[in-house]
Formats: C-alpha cells, structure tokens, sequence
C-alpha cells in the first residue's frame, strides 16, 4: 500500500493506493467514523484482481483538506475531480461506505459519463433512506446521533472526551460482533482528533441552513434514477441502517442494479468481512469492466 496526493480547484486530497498505476481505477470512498486505512484489506483483494484502488482521506479528514462545504454536492465534485485527474481518459468504477456511499450516489448521477459502475455499502439510496423513516419508525432512534450532531458546540466538546469513547461506542453498536484492533482502532482516533468537527459537519450540512438544504435536495441529481450499473451491499447486522431499508429501491435506478446482505457483518463489513465484500465487487466489476 502506497501513499499520495493530488489538488483539485485548489484542495489538497491524500490518498492510499495498491494496484499498478495504468490499471483500470477503483475509486474507494470512505465514510463516518473512519478512514481509509479500513478499506485496506478489501483494496489489496480488488487490486489483487488487475486494479488499481485507491481511497483518499474524504474533505474534512487529515491529512485532506479540512475546509467545507460538507453537503453531498461538494463530496460528488471532490469524487468527480478525483476521476478526472487520475483517469483522465477512462471512466472508473466508484465505490463509497457510508458517508461515502452518499458521495457516490450523487457522482454517477452527476456525471454518469465518468462512471462505468458503482458500488455502494452500508447506506441505500439517499431517497429511499428518507422513505424508510417513514415505513420504520425505529430507524429514527438508530439515527439518534444525526440529531445530535444539530447541536451547537456540544457535540465538539463530547466526541472526542475519554480518547473518542462517543466514536467507540458507535463502533460498537454498528457492528456488534466485531472487535476494533487496538492499533487501527488508535489510527483512527488520530485521524479524528486532527479532522475535529469537520466529520461531524457532514450532518450539519444535511438540515441546515434548512432552506438551502432543501433547495440542494429538491434540486440535485438524487432525483430520478441513475442509469450507472449499480450494487448496492448491506451488512446483515448493521446497527446503523436497518437492512429492511435497503429492500425495494429498485425503482430509484434506470440502469442494471443488485442488491447483495453480506452474512455475519455489521455496518463496517468491508473491514469484518473483507473476502466475502471484494469477492462481490470484483465479480460486478468484472461484469461491467
């Protein structure tokens, strides 16, 4: 695994890459509360199999620019030069976990030239997530943390108290089988402490300003389907979306779509289950390359 970095319209983004460098690109978008390096283990697989993947720290994580706007708009256009100044020839494939998944989405809808598929993980379409409040009143008490995030200041203070302890009890209970090695699990708490608040912007810029947000949303390119060949892969013991989420948004796509439960996983599955996860991409990629 090599390290680099390259500046769009001014920003500076490093990344982690494995893989030749004139193979075809993976572009791996992490999500919250992580980085790349938990990516690792499925990228050595993908590259393993004639790629090259590459996963850059996300706008708001160090050592990347820290400086927003944090809205999804602004994640698909960091996703969008990434492509263009790494694969200025070739589409790529894109694949987003949480945070990165939302990225993704609003990529190929964006700009489905750029894109030959797309893998999302861990969050299903944006429009069918909202729809499940509705259909699943307890997805709301599992999102209890998006509306603390709303708050001012508070939540700056409590994250990182007791060396993250808020962060490792997310971990917890969104993947309750799995156990953070120490050594990562410290990298990532680094990681967090040089990005803080940034990562909890994210969920600001979801609701607020209200007015803006919901202009950006009734405007953006969510709406519709995507025509982008697209997988979509759920952790069946997530404990942060439910699976039953994910069920039915077939009508949110205009292009080839599957829908895939990784088995004994919670929301973190590319790190829990990392064959199992490459397995699945690799056989999409392979299907659409």
């Amino acid at each position: 695994m090599s390290d680099g970095s390259v500046t769009i319209a001014g920003d500076t983004f490093h990344y982690l890459s494995e893989g030749d460098d004139h193979a075809p690109l993976v572009l791996c978008l992490h999500g919250f509360p992580d980085h790349p390096h938990s990516l690792g283990p499925m990228m050595h697989r993908i590259a393993g199999a004639g790629y090259r993947a590459l996963a850059p720290w996300m706008r708001g994580y160090s050592p990347s620019v820290l400086t927003g706007p944090y809205h999804a708009d602004q994640l698909a256009a960091d996703a969008i030069g990434l492509t263009e100044a790494l694969s200025p020839k070739a589409p790529v494939a894109i694949v987003g976990h949480d945070w990165g998944a939302v990225a993704a989405y609003q990529a190929v809808g964006a700009r489905p030239d750029r894109f030959r598929c797309a893998v999302t993980m861990a969050v299903p379409h944006p429009l069918a997530f909202f729809d499940g409040f509705r259909r699943d009143p307890s997805q709301a008490l599992r999102s209890w943390y998006m509306l603390f995030f709303q708050l001012p200041l508070l939540p700056e203070l409590v994250v990182p108290r007791n060396d993250f302890a808020f962060i490792d009890r997310l971990w917890r209970a969104w993947s309750p089988g799995y156990t953070h090695d120490p050594d990562a699990r410290a990298e990532l708490h680094r990681c967090l402490a040089a990005s803080m608040p940034a990562p909890i912007e994210y969920y600001r810029a979801i609701a607020q300003p209200p007015r803006a947000a919901f202009a950006r949303f009734k405007a953006g390119t969510l709406r519709g389907a995507t025509r982008v060949p697209t997988m979509m892969l759920h952790g069946a013991d997530d404990g942060c979306i439910s699976v039953e989420l994910c069920r039915g948004q077939e009508q949110y796509y205009g292009g080839p779509f599957e829908f895939g439960v990784i088995a004994g996983a919670g929301h973190f599955f590319p790190l829990e289950a990392p064959e199992a996860t490459a397995d699945r991409v690799i056989a999409w990629l392979g299907q659409h390359r």
